[in-house]
């Protein structure tokens, strides 16, 4: 299983967590789009780094259009020595049309081609094929020699599809290098909905499950007192009820049998209740949809969760003194 971490927003501790990933032997830094572009906590990332690869974990695809897109990592691939994994994420229908101004419509489908435009500038770049992309969504038909980049020696980034639906898991089977499943997601939902409706995918375009990656960033925190216990699970109830209220999430929810709880939920977040909907999240709840657990158990919790699910797994870690040994033991799952 592969080890990675996120990389935080703050430009100014990029290099030093990147140099301290790299010599701790971990295999991605993920950058977040919240209040940030990861694109730029990446090129930093790039600069103060040899080995390890770079993800955006997720970019807002509907956000951006794949021509735009396609330039800015076009130039972090060649920058950063082939180093990139693109992960790509929809959104949420009011985030895409009233935060962003831009179009939402059948996201699955939506996403499915804007991998493939991507594709297709990318391989008119690097491979000189004639770019001719007409689809439903996007149009890319001219590109003129002063707008072109020259073709480097690497590879086009790999693109991972961030995704929790099955029709988007499916998008992600036949068109991506990788699924990125969402945190909220239980390893029960990853078994039974995510794994199946991949395969389903990659049997659309005659691959296998080696020829993809599921990475599971999973919600986990890493305690060493009852203290920190206690903070932990006050933060957890807050973090799983906000992604609770999300409609597209109560497919995880109904799973469980927890699925009346998401409207309750919903209405709460319109009213601005956030400690009220804290407080509907149980122990139950949290337990399946989290791990919070000391440093000595954590490679058993998630060899116990996710072994033979997940190639590739996120923890948050910055110089802990536990790290070592339990890095060691991680790695060998």
């Amino acid at each position: 299983m592969k080890i990675d971490t996120g990389i935080g927003a703050n430009l100014a501790a990029v290099p030093a967590r990147s140099l301290a990933a790299e010599q701790a032997g971990l295999d991605c830094l993920w950058a977040a789009e919240t209040t940030n572009d990861p694109f730029l906590s990446l090129v930093l990332a790039a600069e103060h780094s040899e080995r390890v690869s770079l993800g955006t974990s997720i970019a807002i695809a509907f956000a951006r259009n794949p021509m735009s897109l396609a330039y800015t990592t076009n130039q972090l691939q060649e920058f950063s020595s082939g180093r990139l994994i693109l992960g790509l994420g929809s959104q949420v229908r009011a985030h895409i049309e009233r935060r962003f101004s831009a179009e939402w419509s059948r996201p699955a489908a939506r996403m499915r081609e804007f991998v493939l435009a991507l594709r297709a500038v990318w391989a008119s770049w690097n491979e000189g094929a004639p770019l001719n992309f007409e689809g439903e969504f996007y149009t890319h038909t001219l590109m003129t020699p002063l707008f072109t980049p020259r073709p480097h020696e690497f590879a086009a980034p790999r693109v991972f599809v961030a995704a929790v639906g099955e029709g988007m898991t499916e998008v992600a089977g036949e068109v991506a290098d990788g699924v990125i499943t969402h945190g909220f997601s239980s390893p029960r939902y990853v078994r039974e909905i995510t794994l199946p409706a991949l395969q389903r995918g990659l049997e659309k375009s005659g691959r296998s499950r080696a020829d993809i990656e599921v990475t599971c960033p999973g919600f986990i925190t890493v305690v060493t007192n009852d203290e920190q216990e206690a903070k932990a699970r006050a933060a957890m109830r807050q973090q799983l009820a906000f992604y609770g209220s999300t409609p597209a999430y109560r497919p995880v929810l109904d799973l469980h049998g927890w699925g009346e709880l998401q409207p309750e939920l919903y209405l709460s977040s319109k009213r601005g209740d956030w400690e009220e909907m804290a407080k509907l999240i149980n122990d139950e709840i949290v337990d399946t949809l989290s791990i919070i657990t000391a440093p000595d158990s954590l490679a058993a919790e998630i060899r116990r969760r996710y072994g033979g699910v997940a190639d590739r797994i996120n923890v948050a870690w910055w110089r802990k003194a536990w790290w070592p040994p339990v890095g060691e033991e991680l790695r060998s799952l």
